[in-house]
């Protein structure tokens, strides 16, 4: 499966989607003038990453394990409906048996961003584990 990668702009973040070099990541600011249309393909992306996983899993007895970076200086609230569905899909990963885990990455003073990762994690069952940024 081709990797999926967005360079960040002034409004969008970045955003890797990586399954060679097993490197997943969405970092920077997420205010997109139309968030449906950029976070679409990364969502159907993230679907059809399931295949590839449930394939993997039969091929060999075990997947790659799926460590997601969440990297955000910012969101809006309609980016975090889409980031709520992305998670959404790694916890379907999660629920099929598959390793995954997401890695919430924030500033020590940004008690919002910490807030926002704790709430996500109450609406999925993958594990997040939160770390301060440097």
């Amino acid at each position: 499966m081709d990797a999926l990668i967005i360079e960040q702009t002034e409004f969008s973040p970045k955003v890797v989607l990586d399954p060679v070099n097993n490197k997943f990541e969405i970092s920077g600011e997420s205010r997109p003038e139309n968030a449906s249309k950029f976070y679409e393909p990364i969502v159907k992306w993230l679907e059809q990453y399931q295949a590839v996983l449930f394939y993997q899993k039969g091929q060999s007895g075990k997947a790659n394990k799926v460590v997601f970076d969440i990297s955000l200086d910012y969101f809006n609230s309609t980016s975090a409906k889409h980031l709520l569905d992305i998670l959404k899909q790694l916890d379907n990963y999660y629920n099929e048996g598959h390793e995954a885990l997401i890695r919430w990455f924030y500033y020590e003073q940004d008690e919002d961003m910490r807030d926002s990762g704790e709430e996500f994690s109450k609406l999925i069952n993958v594990p997040i584990e939160f770390i301060v940024r440097e």
